[in-house]
């Protein structure tokens, strides 16, 4: 084998393991939050509100401090609980996401609201969600999902 021919496979062997590298460290930084379950409920004509939910996994702490989508002017986190024998719900700025534990977002807990939807969201659609994440050190990241759409009373 001649010099030139072992320099040459050493270094696609090179450029390989570099783009192996950048593969990986690209993956790692965006599998920090996986969102599964994703889903929000259907609409009837004139409906403005509904409501969408799922379960965020962080690998390390973090909080949700915002969602976004298309379909609704105004998205907002909520949180629902028992005051005084009273069921309240109250905009919150974040959902603390602890390090390896689910954190469901449903009916009677954190949820996030969609107001000002234009046009019936139908049964079996799907709505692009984008969760905006905060980590420890500040910086933000998005994570993109398709929820399904489930009809009323489910």
């Amino acid at each position: 084998m001649t010099f030139a021919k072992k320099l040459r496979e050493s270094h696609l062997c090179s450029s390989a393991f570099i783009c192996g590298s950048l593969f990986f460290i690209a993956v790692s930084a965006q599998a920090g939050v996986t969102v599964s379950d994703a889903w929000v409920r259907g609409t009837v004509p004139a409906q403005r509100t509904t409501g969408a939910f799922a379960t965020l996994t962080s690998t390390e702490n973090a909080k949700l401090v915002a969602v976004k989508t298309p379909v609704a002017k105004t998205v907002e986190i909520h949180r629902s609980d028992m005051r005084a024998g009273m069921m309240r719900m109250e905009a919150v700025d974040a959902v603390p996401l602890p390090a390896g534990k689910p954190v469901k977002l449903d009916e009677g807990g954190f949820h996030v609201m969609l107001m000002g939807v234009s046009k019936p969201i139908k049964a079996g659609a799907k709505v692009p969600l984008e969760f905006v994440v905060e980590d420890a050190k500040g910086k933000r990241s998005i994570v993109s999902t398709q929820a399904s759409v489930r009809p009323l009373g489910q």
